[in-house]
């Protein structure tokens, strides 16, 4: 049985291990010590921005950064429908409605057109949406002038998901910066990991002290234990912001090979019938880490299936995966506004990841390539 290709996982090395081994040597096996004040300082700057609190996951800081601006139940919250479950299971947390807006096709982002109709419409219903949540997929950057005018525009406030996003810059600037909030994660697959964890940053002193507050349990300045409003257990531990140190230290290097493994995927898929990169391009000032390479058939030129191709691939143990599966499609969102649709389930229709580790080696990639012309 020849060895697994996975379709992204962790890639550690030597860097982490000093920073775990000082840890364990100092007895700061803790949620708290000099590596969480650490990864915390080296990530903001990293963004570029000045605060940064670690937690738990991405979605915990999805749900923090939420409440932060004030959503709560009754309200509704615009959010893409091509994302991950996690861009919009904590508006429910919340006790608010998720508003989905279909993708445009050149970034398979947030369409800006959709989300003008969406937020006129709500505020015709008498509903002012209270927050916008912004997505990057798979590492690209969306739409951000259009964007970011529309939420000024309406006055809505922006909690900027760039999960999967980390790397990847608009005229220069890391992303995750752009909104009154902004959240990353650093689960195993991710471009960086800390095995589970996630962070929130943002410029405002005071949304940073209170995001500190409420994932720590929400503890009232008292001697002893004090509650006055609920309270979460979102911290991430010092061991962990010690693997997110090490990591951090590798970031431009994980950038460079995943767009070094989606260059050459771009380059040897042209000569397959029916199968190319996509999205390709980056719009003009946008720079794209290229978390996951992905993919789209053409129904026109094959047979083929993004399900065929995945099964195919199994066969030569390499993994892939469908593209996420819109959210105004799954049964949890059924009764949730949706405004467009065919672009999104146009791309999930046609659209597979490939494996793009950075642990990927030429012979991987080319074995992946031999696996895929063998199915088309």
């Amino acid at each position: 049985m020849v060895d697994r290709i996975y379709l992204s996982p962790p890639h550690l090395g030597r860097h982490e291990l000093n920073y775990l081994h000082k840890a364990v040597e100092d007895n700061w096996v803790a949620p708290a010590g000099p590596n969480l004040a650490g990864f915390e300082a080296e990530l903001a700057a990293a963004v570029g921005v000045p605060y940064c609190v670690a937690l738990s996951s991405g979605t915990a800081a999805l749900h923090l950064g939420l409440l932060l601006l004030g959503v709560g139940p009754g309200d509704e919250v615009l959010c893409p429908s091509l994302t991950f479950v996690a861009s919009a299971n904590p508006i429910l947390y919340c006790g608010a409605t998720p508003v989905f807006v279909d993708s445009e096709p050149a970034t398979w982002n947030i369409c800006p057109e959709r989300l003008r109709e969406a937020i006129t419409d709500r505020l015709r219903l008498g509903k002012k949406p209270k927050a916008l949540v912004l997505v990057h997929l798979y590492g690209m950057p969306a739409r951000l002038p259009e964007i970011l005018a529309l939420a000024a525009e309406f006055d809505i406030p922006v909690l900027e998901d760039a999960a999967e996003a980390l790397g990847s810059t608009w005229r220069l600037q890391p992303l995750g910066g752009f909104g009154r909030i902004g959240v990353f994660s650093f689960n195993g697959n991710k471009i960086l990991t800390t095995g589970g964890g996630g962070a929130l940053v943002t410029y405002d002193r005071t949304l940073a002290e209170r995001a500190l507050f409420l994932a720590t349990q929400a503890k009232d300045p008292a001697p002893h234990y004090q509650h006055s409003v609920l309270g979460y257990n979102y911290r991430l531990s010092n061991l962990l912001a010690g693997i997110g140190r090490g990591q951090l230290e590798l970031l431009d290097d994980r950038v460079k090979r995943r767009r070094e493994i989606f260059s050459w995927y771009q380059e040897h898929l042209a000569a397959l019938p029916g199968l190319g990169v996509a999205p390709a391009a980056e719009l003009p000032g946008s720079r794209a880490n290229r978390w996951l390479t992905t993919a789209l058939l053409d129904p026109e030129a094959t047979a083929a299936t993004p399900e065929s191709l995945r099964q195919h691939l199994e066969t030569h143990n390499i993994e892939s995966r469908p593209l996420w599966k819109p959210l105004h499609l799954q049964p949890l969102f059924a009764d949730a506004p949706m405004y467009g649709g065919t672009v999104s389930e146009d791309l999930f229709a046609r659209g597979l990841c490939l494996p793009s580790g950075t642990v990927l080696t030429d012979d991987d990639l080319r074995r992946v390539l031999r696996a895929l012309r063998e199915a088309l």
